[in-house]
Protein backbone atom coordinates (compact mmCIF):
# COMPACT_ATOMS: atom_id res chain seq x y z
CA UNK A 1 0.00 0.00 0.00
CA UNK A 2 2.94 2.54 1.09
CA UNK A 3 4.43 1.44 -2.02
CA UNK A 4 1.66 2.09 -4.23
CA UNK A 5 1.08 5.67 -2.74
CA UNK A 6 4.59 7.11 -3.44
CA UNK A 7 4.22 5.82 -6.66
CA UNK A 8 1.74 7.76 -6.98
CA UNK A 9 3.16 10.76 -5.91
CA UNK A 10 6.50 10.08 -8.13
CA UNK A 11 4.71 9.66 -11.38
CA UNK A 12 2.66 13.30 -10.68
CA UNK A 13 5.77 14.80 -9.74
CA UNK A 14 7.96 13.26 -12.59
CA UNK A 15 5.97 14.21 -15.27
CA UNK A 16 5.66 18.05 -13.65
CA UNK A 17 9.44 17.99 -13.70
CA UNK A 18 9.19 17.94 -17.83
CA UNK A 19 7.44 20.71 -17.67
CA UNK A 20 9.60 22.69 -15.11
CA UNK A 21 11.32 24.96 -17.83
CA UNK A 22 10.71 27.91 -20.26
CA UNK A 23 10.90 31.33 -18.53
CA UNK A 24 13.51 33.70 -18.22
CA UNK A 25 13.38 35.67 -14.67
CA UNK A 26 16.19 37.92 -14.19
CA UNK A 27 16.62 38.72 -10.54
CA UNK A 28 18.77 41.23 -8.41
CA UNK A 29 19.41 40.75 -4.82
CA UNK A 30 20.83 42.89 -2.62
CA UNK A 31 23.11 41.90 -0.09
CA UNK A 32 24.37 38.61 -1.63
CA UNK A 33 27.69 37.92 -3.39
CA UNK A 34 26.96 34.37 -4.16
CA UNK A 35 25.14 31.07 -2.92
CA UNK A 36 22.04 29.01 -4.48
CA UNK A 37 18.95 30.56 -5.64
CA UNK A 38 15.92 28.65 -5.95
CA UNK A 39 12.56 28.13 -7.77
CA UNK A 40 9.86 26.44 -6.61
CA UNK A 41 6.46 25.67 -7.00
CA UNK A 42 3.23 25.01 -4.83
CA UNK A 43 1.45 21.51 -5.66
CA UNK A 44 -1.04 21.23 -2.87
CA UNK A 45 0.10 22.61 0.28
CA UNK A 46 3.59 20.95 -0.02
CA UNK A 47 6.60 22.65 -2.29
CA UNK A 48 8.63 21.27 -4.85
CA UNK A 49 11.81 22.14 -6.96
CA UNK A 50 11.17 24.20 -10.15
CA UNK A 51 15.25 24.87 -10.69
CA UNK A 52 18.01 26.80 -9.30
CA UNK A 53 21.12 28.73 -10.54
CA UNK A 54 23.94 30.43 -8.74
CA UNK A 55 24.32 33.75 -7.79
CA UNK A 56 26.93 36.07 -8.72
CA UNK A 57 29.34 38.01 -7.37
CA UNK A 58 27.48 41.23 -8.00
CA UNK A 59 23.97 39.47 -6.57
CA UNK A 60 22.60 38.63 -10.19
CA UNK A 61 20.85 35.14 -10.99
CA UNK A 62 18.70 34.09 -14.12
CA UNK A 63 16.47 31.41 -14.27
CA UNK A 64 15.54 30.17 -18.21
CA UNK A 65 14.52 27.37 -20.02
CA UNK A 66 13.14 27.06 -23.51
CA UNK A 67 9.85 25.68 -22.23
CA UNK A 68 7.10 27.90 -20.60
CA UNK A 69 6.26 26.87 -16.85
CA UNK A 70 2.69 25.90 -15.63
CA UNK A 71 0.81 28.86 -14.51
CA UNK A 72 0.75 29.14 -10.75
CA UNK A 73 2.36 30.55 -7.26
CA UNK A 74 6.05 30.25 -7.52
CA UNK A 75 8.51 30.96 -5.02
CA UNK A 76 11.94 32.93 -5.53
CA UNK A 77 13.97 31.38 -2.48
CA UNK A 78 17.08 33.66 -1.55
CA UNK A 79 20.15 31.40 -0.42
CA UNK A 80 20.25 29.74 2.78
CA UNK A 81 16.22 28.90 2.16
CA UNK A 82 15.35 31.16 5.00
CA UNK A 83 13.31 33.89 3.12
CA UNK A 84 11.60 34.03 -0.19
CA UNK A 85 9.19 35.99 -2.53
CA UNK A 86 5.87 34.22 -3.49
CA UNK A 87 5.58 35.25 -7.28
CA UNK A 88 3.06 34.82 -9.96
CA UNK A 89 3.82 32.70 -13.15
CA UNK A 90 0.87 33.05 -15.84
CA UNK A 91 1.22 34.58 -19.27
CA UNK A 92 4.25 36.58 -19.05
CA UNK A 93 7.13 34.66 -17.96
CA UNK A 94 10.30 37.24 -18.97
CA UNK A 95 10.57 39.75 -16.38
CA UNK A 96 13.14 41.14 -13.57
CA UNK A 97 12.51 41.59 -9.93
CA UNK A 98 15.10 43.02 -7.76
CA UNK A 99 14.64 42.00 -3.94
CA UNK A 100 15.60 43.51 -0.50
CA UNK A 101 16.01 40.99 2.23
CA UNK A 102 15.71 43.93 4.53
CA UNK A 103 11.59 44.52 3.62
CA UNK A 104 10.94 41.79 1.38
CA UNK A 105 7.46 43.33 0.47
CA UNK A 106 7.78 46.80 0.37
CA UNK A 107 11.25 46.91 -1.25
CA UNK A 108 10.65 43.99 -3.94
CA UNK A 109 10.27 45.47 -7.17
CA UNK A 110 9.19 43.60 -10.59
CA UNK A 111 9.30 44.78 -13.88
CA UNK A 112 7.72 44.17 -17.26
CA UNK A 113 4.88 41.77 -14.83
CA UNK A 114 1.93 43.15 -14.15
CA UNK A 115 0.61 40.26 -12.62
CA UNK A 116 3.22 40.55 -9.66
CA UNK A 117 2.89 44.28 -9.50
CA UNK A 118 -0.59 43.50 -8.38
CA UNK A 119 0.03 40.57 -6.44
CA UNK A 120 2.64 43.10 -4.76
CA UNK A 121 0.15 45.28 -4.10
CA UNK A 122 -1.95 43.09 -2.51
CA UNK A 123 0.82 41.76 0.20
CA UNK A 124 1.29 45.57 0.99
CA UNK A 125 -2.38 45.77 1.91
CA UNK A 126 -2.10 42.71 4.04
CA UNK A 127 0.74 44.00 5.71
CA UNK A 128 -0.83 47.36 6.47
CA UNK A 129 -3.83 44.75 8.17
CA UNK A 130 -0.90 42.97 10.61
CA UNK A 131 -0.83 45.32 13.59
CA UNK A 132 -4.96 44.56 13.68
CA UNK A 133 -4.15 41.06 13.04
CA UNK A 134 -1.61 41.21 15.83
CA UNK A 135 -3.75 42.89 18.04
CA UNK A 136 -6.23 40.52 17.77
CA UNK A 137 -4.45 37.48 18.60
CA UNK A 138 -3.29 39.43 21.89
CA UNK A 139 -6.43 39.80 23.06
CA UNK A 140 -7.15 36.15 22.34
CA UNK A 141 -4.91 35.36 23.98
CA UNK A 142 -5.35 37.49 27.20
CA UNK A 143 -8.86 36.69 27.15
CA UNK A 144 -10.05 35.42 30.54
CA UNK A 145 -13.70 34.55 29.73
CA UNK A 146 -15.62 33.77 26.98
CA UNK A 147 -17.03 37.40 27.36
CA UNK A 148 -13.78 38.71 26.95
CA UNK A 149 -13.25 36.29 23.52
CA UNK A 150 -16.90 38.00 22.49
CA UNK A 151 -15.25 41.17 22.55
CA UNK A 152 -12.66 40.36 19.70
CA UNK A 153 -15.37 39.03 17.52
CA UNK A 154 -16.29 42.32 15.76
CA UNK A 155 -12.87 42.97 15.43
CA UNK A 156 -12.08 39.69 13.82
CA UNK A 157 -15.16 40.18 11.31
CA UNK A 158 -14.15 43.71 10.58
CA UNK A 159 -10.80 42.51 9.61
CA UNK A 160 -12.56 39.57 7.73
CA UNK A 161 -14.33 41.87 5.55
CA UNK A 162 -11.72 44.56 4.91
CA UNK A 163 -9.68 41.35 2.90
CA UNK A 164 -12.88 40.72 1.13
CA UNK A 165 -13.80 43.64 -0.09
CA UNK A 166 -10.12 44.12 -1.24
CA UNK A 167 -10.68 40.55 -3.12
CA UNK A 168 -14.18 41.76 -4.39
CA UNK A 169 -12.83 44.96 -5.47
CA UNK A 170 -9.67 43.10 -7.35
CA UNK A 171 -11.77 40.68 -9.15
CA UNK A 172 -13.69 43.61 -10.35
CA UNK A 173 -11.02 45.94 -11.26
CA UNK A 174 -8.92 43.22 -12.51
CA UNK A 175 -10.61 40.04 -14.39
CA UNK A 176 -9.55 37.46 -15.95
CA UNK A 177 -6.03 37.68 -14.13
CA UNK A 178 -4.44 34.70 -12.19
CA UNK A 179 -5.27 36.58 -8.93
CA UNK A 180 -8.63 37.09 -9.80
CA UNK A 181 -8.67 33.39 -10.40
CA UNK A 182 -7.20 32.67 -7.17
CA UNK A 183 -9.10 35.56 -5.31
CA UNK A 184 -12.67 33.57 -7.00
CA UNK A 185 -11.69 30.34 -6.06
CA UNK A 186 -11.05 31.22 -2.31
CA UNK A 187 -14.37 32.47 -1.98
CA UNK A 188 -17.55 30.33 -0.90
CA UNK A 189 -20.90 30.19 -1.66
CA UNK A 190 -23.41 33.21 -0.06
CA UNK A 191 -26.34 31.03 1.31
CA UNK A 192 -29.60 33.31 0.21
CA UNK A 193 -32.33 33.74 2.55
CA UNK A 194 -35.00 30.23 2.75
CA UNK A 195 -37.85 30.85 0.88
CA UNK A 196 -40.86 31.62 2.51
CA UNK A 197 -42.23 27.61 1.03
CA UNK A 198 -39.10 26.40 1.62
CA UNK A 199 -39.72 22.89 2.66
CA UNK A 200 -35.74 21.68 2.51
CA UNK A 201 -34.63 21.20 6.22
CA UNK A 202 -30.64 21.48 4.78
CA UNK A 203 -31.73 24.16 2.74
CA UNK A 204 -28.33 25.88 3.57
CA UNK A 205 -25.75 22.61 3.35
CA UNK A 206 -27.68 21.75 -0.13
CA UNK A 207 -27.28 25.52 -1.59
CA UNK A 208 -23.91 25.59 -0.36
CA UNK A 209 -22.36 22.28 -1.82
CA UNK A 210 -24.46 22.57 -5.18
CA UNK A 211 -22.55 26.23 -5.81
CA UNK A 212 -19.35 25.30 -4.34
CA UNK A 213 -17.58 25.00 -7.61
CA UNK A 214 -19.34 27.60 -9.50
CA UNK A 215 -16.68 30.67 -8.90
CA UNK A 216 -13.05 27.89 -8.75
CA UNK A 217 -11.31 27.55 -12.19
CA UNK A 218 -11.53 24.18 -13.38
CA UNK A 219 -10.95 24.37 -16.86
CA UNK A 220 -7.43 25.90 -17.18
CA UNK A 221 -4.13 25.29 -15.28
CA UNK A 222 -4.03 27.99 -13.41
CA UNK A 223 -4.89 26.60 -9.79
CA UNK A 224 -3.15 23.32 -9.72
CA UNK A 225 -0.01 24.77 -9.01
CA UNK A 226 -1.21 27.00 -6.04
CA UNK A 227 -2.39 25.25 -2.69
CA UNK A 228 -5.69 26.32 -2.81
CA UNK A 229 -7.43 23.67 -5.81
CA UNK A 230 -6.24 21.30 -2.63
CA UNK A 231 -7.84 23.12 0.10
CA UNK A 232 -10.76 23.36 -1.81
CA UNK A 233 -10.89 19.25 -2.86
CA UNK A 234 -10.03 18.67 1.14
CA UNK A 235 -12.99 20.81 2.54
CA UNK A 236 -15.59 19.53 -0.20
CA UNK A 237 -15.02 15.85 0.22
CA UNK A 238 -14.08 15.72 4.14
CA UNK A 239 -17.11 18.32 5.26
CA UNK A 240 -19.85 18.21 2.33
CA UNK A 241 -19.51 15.35 0.61
CA UNK A 242 -21.59 12.28 2.47
CA UNK A 243 -18.95 9.35 4.01
CA UNK A 244 -20.49 6.65 1.53
CA UNK A 245 -18.27 5.63 -1.08
CA UNK A 246 -21.37 5.54 -3.48
CA UNK A 247 -21.55 9.25 -2.64
CA UNK A 248 -18.02 9.78 -3.29
CA UNK A 249 -17.85 8.31 -6.16
CA UNK A 250 -20.52 10.06 -7.44
CA UNK A 251 -19.19 13.61 -6.50
CA UNK A 252 -15.51 11.87 -7.58
CA UNK A 253 -17.02 11.64 -11.40
CA UNK A 254 -18.83 15.28 -11.04
CA UNK A 255 -15.39 17.25 -9.87
CA UNK A 256 -13.95 15.37 -12.37
CA UNK A 257 -15.92 15.86 -15.25
CA UNK A 258 -15.41 19.82 -14.41
CA UNK A 259 -12.01 19.22 -15.38
CA UNK A 260 -11.86 18.07 -19.04
CA UNK A 261 -11.00 21.32 -20.46
CA UNK A 262 -7.78 21.26 -18.95
CA UNK A 263 -5.52 18.38 -18.69
CA UNK A 264 -3.19 19.97 -15.52
CA UNK A 265 -6.47 20.18 -13.65
CA UNK A 266 -7.94 17.12 -14.85
CA UNK A 267 -4.41 14.85 -13.71
CA UNK A 268 -4.34 16.97 -10.43
CA UNK A 269 -8.10 16.25 -9.60
CA UNK A 270 -7.59 12.44 -10.51
CA UNK A 271 -4.29 12.08 -9.00
CA UNK A 272 -5.46 13.48 -5.88
CA UNK A 273 -8.72 11.96 -5.11
CA UNK A 274 -6.75 8.67 -6.25
CA UNK A 275 -4.32 8.98 -3.29
CA UNK A 276 -6.34 10.21 -1.11
CA UNK A 277 -8.69 7.15 -0.90
CA UNK A 278 -6.10 4.63 -1.96
CA UNK A 279 -4.73 5.99 1.26
CA UNK A 280 -7.70 6.23 3.03
CA UNK A 281 -7.91 5.10 7.31
CA UNK A 282 -11.79 4.71 6.83
CA UNK A 283 -13.17 1.47 6.26
CA UNK A 284 -14.83 1.14 2.61
CA UNK A 285 -12.83 3.89 0.95
CA UNK A 286 -10.96 1.63 -0.95
CA UNK A 287 -14.44 1.04 -3.50
CA UNK A 288 -13.58 4.53 -4.51
CA UNK A 289 -9.88 3.47 -5.70
CA UNK A 290 -11.26 1.11 -7.26
CA UNK A 291 -14.15 2.75 -9.13
CA UNK A 292 -11.39 5.70 -10.68
CA UNK A 293 -8.74 2.90 -11.57
CA UNK A 294 -11.34 0.99 -13.62
CA UNK A 295 -13.14 4.08 -15.16
CA UNK A 296 -10.24 6.31 -15.65
CA UNK A 297 -6.84 4.30 -15.54
CA UNK A 298 -7.68 1.53 -16.85
CA UNK A 299 -9.07 3.24 -20.46
CA UNK A 300 -5.62 4.74 -20.36
CA UNK A 301 -6.62 8.20 -19.18
CA UNK A 302 -3.68 8.70 -17.01
CA UNK A 303 -1.82 9.90 -19.92
CA UNK A 304 1.14 11.13 -17.49
CA UNK A 305 2.07 7.44 -16.54
CA UNK A 306 4.12 5.26 -18.33
CA UNK A 307 3.18 1.30 -18.61
CA UNK A 308 4.66 0.03 -16.03
CA UNK A 309 3.49 2.71 -13.21
CA UNK A 310 0.04 2.03 -15.05
CA UNK A 311 -0.19 -1.74 -14.43
CA UNK A 312 1.00 -1.33 -10.90
CA UNK A 313 -1.94 0.52 -10.34
CA UNK A 314 -4.53 -1.13 -12.02
CA UNK A 315 -2.85 -4.61 -10.25
CA UNK A 316 -3.36 -3.02 -6.88
CA UNK A 317 -7.21 -1.99 -7.90
CA UNK A 318 -7.58 -5.21 -9.18
CA UNK A 319 -6.47 -7.11 -6.22
CA UNK A 320 -8.31 -4.76 -4.01
CA UNK A 321 -11.67 -5.31 -6.23
CA UNK A 322 -12.69 -8.91 -4.68
CA UNK A 323 -12.91 -8.04 -1.02
CA UNK A 324 -14.32 -5.09 -0.90
CA UNK A 325 -17.48 -4.24 1.32
CA UNK A 326 -20.54 -5.86 0.72
CA UNK A 327 -18.81 -8.65 -1.91
CA UNK A 328 -18.71 -12.39 -1.20
CA UNK A 329 -15.90 -13.67 0.70
CA UNK A 330 -13.55 -16.14 -1.98
CA UNK A 331 -13.80 -19.65 -0.57
CA UNK A 332 -11.14 -20.41 1.33
CA UNK A 333 -9.97 -24.56 1.87
CA UNK A 334 -7.28 -24.98 4.36
CA UNK A 335 -5.73 -27.62 6.90
CA UNK A 336 -6.41 -27.40 10.23
CA UNK A 337 -3.77 -28.90 13.12
CA UNK A 338 -4.21 -32.48 12.04
CA UNK A 339 -3.53 -32.05 8.26
CA UNK A 340 -7.85 -32.25 7.67
CA UNK A 341 -9.03 -30.44 5.15
CA UNK A 342 -11.47 -27.45 6.26
CA UNK A 343 -13.73 -24.99 4.00
CA UNK A 344 -14.41 -21.06 5.14
CA UNK A 345 -17.91 -21.72 3.59
CA UNK A 346 -18.67 -25.27 6.04
CA UNK A 347 -18.17 -22.59 9.05
CA UNK A 348 -21.88 -21.79 10.26
CA UNK A 349 -22.23 -18.99 12.22
CA UNK A 350 -24.18 -15.77 12.41
CA UNK A 351 -20.78 -13.72 11.66
CA UNK A 352 -17.32 -14.93 10.99
CA UNK A 353 -14.33 -12.92 12.04
CA UNK A 354 -11.77 -13.74 9.55
CA UNK A 355 -7.90 -13.29 10.69
CA UNK A 356 -4.74 -13.41 8.74
CA UNK A 357 -1.65 -13.99 10.84
CA UNK A 358 1.61 -14.66 11.77
CA UNK A 359 2.56 -16.01 15.07
CA UNK A 360 6.25 -14.37 14.57
CA UNK A 361 4.61 -10.91 13.91
CA UNK A 362 5.11 -8.54 16.61
CA UNK A 363 1.44 -6.90 16.08
CA UNK A 364 -0.34 -10.27 15.56
CA UNK A 365 0.96 -11.02 18.78
CA UNK A 366 -0.49 -8.45 20.87
CA UNK A 367 -3.83 -7.93 19.04
CA UNK A 368 -4.68 -11.81 18.49
CA UNK A 369 -5.13 -12.65 22.26
CA UNK A 370 -7.16 -9.52 22.21
CA UNK A 371 -9.41 -10.55 19.45
CA UNK A 372 -9.57 -13.91 21.16
CA UNK A 373 -10.38 -12.33 24.76
CA UNK A 374 -13.34 -10.22 23.03
CA UNK A 375 -14.53 -13.12 21.49
CA UNK A 376 -14.97 -15.17 24.85
CA UNK A 377 -16.11 -11.91 26.83
CA UNK A 378 -18.79 -10.92 24.42
CA UNK A 379 -18.82 -11.89 20.42
CA UNK A 380 -19.39 -16.05 21.12
CA UNK A 381 -22.41 -15.42 22.81
CA UNK A 382 -23.78 -13.23 19.56
CA UNK A 383 -22.88 -16.57 17.27
CA UNK A 384 -19.55 -15.67 16.06
CA UNK A 385 -16.73 -17.72 14.89
CA UNK A 386 -13.20 -17.15 15.39
CA UNK A 387 -11.33 -18.41 12.02
CA UNK A 388 -7.56 -18.02 11.74
CA UNK A 389 -5.20 -18.92 9.27
CA UNK A 390 -1.60 -18.51 9.57
CA UNK A 391 0.40 -16.53 7.08
CA UNK A 392 4.08 -17.36 7.99
CA UNK A 393 6.20 -18.76 10.88
CA UNK A 394 6.48 -22.49 11.31
CA UNK A 395 4.04 -25.17 12.22
CA UNK A 396 5.86 -25.51 15.69
CA UNK A 397 6.00 -21.63 16.06
CA UNK A 398 2.25 -21.52 14.68
CA UNK A 399 1.23 -24.38 17.19
CA UNK A 400 2.67 -22.80 20.40
CA UNK A 401 1.35 -19.87 19.95
CA UNK A 402 -2.20 -20.99 19.65
CA UNK A 403 -1.17 -23.33 22.92
CA UNK A 404 0.39 -20.68 24.81
CA UNK A 405 -2.62 -18.25 24.10
CA UNK A 406 -5.33 -20.87 24.61
CA UNK A 407 -6.73 -20.21 21.44
CA UNK A 408 -9.61 -22.94 21.64
CA UNK A 409 -12.53 -22.80 20.46
CA UNK A 410 -11.08 -21.23 17.06
CA UNK A 411 -11.05 -22.42 13.56
CA UNK A 412 -7.13 -22.74 12.94
CA UNK A 413 -6.20 -23.38 9.38
CA UNK A 414 -2.82 -23.47 7.14
CA UNK A 415 -2.18 -23.29 3.31
CA UNK A 416 1.38 -23.56 3.51
CA UNK A 417 1.34 -24.27 -0.66
CA UNK A 418 -0.85 -20.94 -0.79
CA UNK A 419 -3.11 -23.12 -3.38
CA UNK A 420 -6.18 -20.91 -2.50
CA UNK A 421 -4.26 -17.35 -3.59
CA UNK A 422 -5.69 -15.94 -0.11
CA UNK A 423 -3.10 -13.26 -0.45
CA UNK A 424 -4.62 -11.68 -3.45
CA UNK A 425 -8.17 -12.83 -2.71
CA UNK A 426 -7.83 -11.36 0.63
CA UNK A 427 -5.54 -8.47 -0.14
CA UNK A 428 -3.07 -9.70 2.37
CA UNK A 429 -0.06 -7.42 2.46
CA UNK A 430 0.01 -7.32 6.39
CA UNK A 431 -0.75 -8.80 9.39
CA UNK A 432 -3.41 -8.98 11.19
CA UNK A 433 -5.99 -8.78 8.52
CA UNK A 434 -9.38 -9.19 10.00
CA UNK A 435 -12.29 -9.57 7.74
CA UNK A 436 -16.05 -9.74 9.43
CA UNK A 437 -18.35 -11.50 7.35
CA UNK A 438 -21.99 -12.31 7.71
CA UNK A 439 -23.92 -15.87 7.87
CA UNK A 440 -23.96 -15.76 3.81
CA UNK A 441 -20.01 -14.95 4.08
CA UNK A 442 -20.71 -11.57 2.22
CA UNK A 443 -17.95 -8.90 3.66
CA UNK A 444 -19.42 -6.73 6.00
CA UNK A 445 -16.11 -5.07 7.55
CA UNK A 446 -12.45 -5.71 7.62
CA UNK A 447 -9.25 -3.86 8.98
CA UNK A 448 -11.09 -3.38 11.90
CA UNK A 449 -9.54 -3.16 15.55
CA UNK A 450 -10.80 -5.02 17.84
CA UNK A 451 -12.84 -2.32 19.98
CA UNK A 452 -14.37 -1.40 16.34
CA UNK A 453 -15.38 -5.00 16.17
CA UNK A 454 -16.74 -4.62 19.11
CA UNK A 455 -19.25 -1.72 18.27
CA UNK A 456 -19.90 -3.17 15.12
CA UNK A 457 -21.18 -6.05 16.49
CA UNK A 458 -23.03 -3.80 19.36
CA UNK A 459 -24.86 -2.22 16.58
CA UNK A 460 -25.42 -5.19 14.83
CA UNK A 461 -26.96 -6.84 17.94
CA UNK A 462 -30.75 -6.53 17.58
CA UNK A 463 -31.36 -5.99 21.67
CA UNK A 464 -28.84 -3.35 21.51
CA UNK A 465 -29.87 -1.23 18.60
CA UNK A 466 -33.97 -1.82 20.26
CA UNK A 467 -32.12 -0.96 23.56
CA UNK A 468 -30.94 2.63 22.38
CA UNK A 469 -34.27 3.46 20.78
Amino acid sequence: MRKLSLLLIAALLGHFSLQAQGYQISIKLKNFTGGKFFLAHYMGKSTYLADSAMVTPDGEVVLKGKEKLLPGIYLLVLPGKQQYVETLIDQQQIFSVSIDTSDLINKTIYKNSADNELFLSYNKFLAQQESLSRNIQQQLRTAQNAADSAKVAPLQQDLGKRIQDFRTNFITAHPGTILSSIFLAMKEPEVPTEPANNTDSAFGYHYFKAHYWDEVDLQSDRLVRTPILEAKLKKYFAQLVPAYPDSIIADCDAVIARTRKSKEAFKFVLWWLTYNYETSPYMGMDAVFVHLVEKYYVPGEAFWLNDEQLNKIVDRAYTMAPNLIGKQAAPLEFKDSSANMLSLYKTVAKYTVLVFWDPTCGHCKIEVPRLDSAWKASWKSKGVAMVGIKTEGTREQWLQFIKDNHLDGWVHGTDPQAATNYRRLYDVYSTPMIYLLDDKKKIVAKRLAVEQLQEFLNHSDPKNVAATL
